[in-house]
């Protein structure tokens, strides 16, 4: 069984692309996640959809041909080319599919390094797939693990410290164009968990918050759990909020662009449209006045935030190595009892073979059935002590798949490891 991972993010896909590839509802998701399991070749699979990423985390008996069918299930989803989607994705297996997936967990492949959503978004999206059955106890070793690593990098690092989300990024943004924010209202479309974030960053930066959604009761449902003051306006007056108010920050789960060229007037003060959503909130506009950043356009503040934090992302990177190390370390070691387990059951099964044998014909008194036993057991276990504590350690020695086959091979005892195809624990990491 091999790791398997498949990654569009900003670094290797255009806004355009990731649009496309996106997956805006989880029926849209779990038709992915069903398309993909029912493959021979993959055993489990978790998919991470957020506006920066796509992520397609499997595992697999054959990687050529899961990869294969994974991008056709892609290409036909998104009506992209199969052989673009192809030269594009990133892709990983095994040791760097690991490391890959703890260096998201630990946001240090986000757009804004440190973000501190990612790691709620990946367990939202292994929670769905290890409600739906699409992943098990493969996956749920590795998340678990990913976890732990950026509880780690959280801990040990200022990372999850300052302006560290795209939100928050909109909003810094926003505040240095407009400088003096008192009085200035912002107004914020979707009442999800990133307009949350967007709300409360906007708070803290002064601006007066209006906010608005289709679901008029979950934004004032929303707002009432804010200690701080958001007015409401029907979604109905969208057209009227954006050519009234200078600041806006969109982030809703719509498919498609909520907002088109023929909402916008012109005005004559200066506005500015945050559009955080993936696909896309606003459609291609040009108009006076207007200024519209994507996702994409929040780059110059994210590579400031890049040289601030440089040192510390070096010393989470530390952590992401030891941490994937260490993985493989554990992995390994869940190998070795099974079979130690094993060796120790055959012996017993030996032992009250040959001790009916002997009874039957007579060698040994049925009397003395209990104690022969308890001697060929205790003969035994101090026979299999030192092999079978050497074999508990060999989970560090990098020949380790070689010798646990050979100790089943030699003993007899079968093989049910579900475990990747190589120690690939042994392979250190460059960063």
């Amino acid at each position: 069984m091999s790791y398997l991972s498949i990654s569009f993010t900003h670094k290797n896909t255009d806004i355009q692309t990731r649009e496309k590839i996106a997956f805006s509802n989880e029926s849209s998701v779990e038709t992915f996640l069903k398309s993909v399991k029912a493959d021979e070749s993959i055993d489990e699979v978790v998919l991470l959809s957020t506006c920066n990423r796509v992520e397609i985390m499997t595992t697999s008996l054959n990687i050529k041909q899961s990869k294969e069918k994974i991008f056709q299930i892609l290409a036909k989803y998104s009506g992209l080319d199969y052989e673009n989607l192809l030269e594009r994705a990133d892709i990983y297996d095994n040791t760097s599919a690991i490391h890959h997936l703890f260096s998201v967990a630990s946001a240090l492949d986000s757009l804004v390094i440190g973000e501190t959503q990612i790691v709620g978004q990946l367990r939202d999206a292994f929670r769905l797939s290890l409600a739906k059955g699409y992943c098990g106890k493969s996956i749920s070793k590795a998340m678990n693990y990913a976890f732990k690593c950026a509880a780690n990098v959280r801990t040990e690092t200022s990372l999850g410290t300052g302006s560290v989300s795209v939100a928050s990024t909109a909003v810094a943004k926003a505040k240095d164009i407009i400088q003096n924010t008192s009085g200035v209202k912002a107004l914020v479309i979707g009442a999800g968990e990133m307009s949350e974030l967007t709300m409360k960053h906007l708070n803290k930066a002064g601006f007066d918050i209006v906010l608005t959604s289709r679901d008029i009761k979950k934004a004032q449902m929303l707002v009432d759990t804010f200690d701080f003051e958001v007015s409401v306006e029907p979604y109905e007056d969208l057209e009227k909020l954006l050519n009234e108010i200078p600041i806006m920050i969109t982030a809703t789960a719509a498919p498609y662009p909520i907002i088109k060229e023929s909402m916008v007037k012109n005005c004559s003060f200066g506005r500015h449209w945050f559009d955080i959503a993936v696909p896309r909130d606003i459609e291609e506009i040009e108009s006076s006045n207007l200024k519209i950043y994507a996702v994409d356009d929040l780059q110059e503040i994210v590579n400031s935030n890049m040289t601030l934090r440089a040192e510390q992302a070096k010393r989470a990177y530390q952590i992401v190595n030891q941490e994937s190390e260490e993985f493989f370390k554990w992995l390994k070691s869940l190998e070795v009892e099974p079979v130690v387990k094993h060796l120790y059951t055959k012996a017993d099964d030996v032992i009250e073979k040959k001790l009916q044998n002997a009874i039957k014909k007579g060698f040994v008194k049925a009397e003395d059935e209990e104690n022969i036993k308890k001697l060929c057991q205790t003969v035994l276990n101090e026979f299999l002590h030192e092999p079978t504590t050497r074999l508990k350690k060999i989970s560090k020695d990098v020949e380790c798949d070689i010798i646990l086959g050979t100790v089943q091979s030699v003993f007899g005892l079968e093989s049910k490891s579900n475990s990747i195809q190589k120690c690939d624990h042994a392979i250190k990491f460059n960063n």
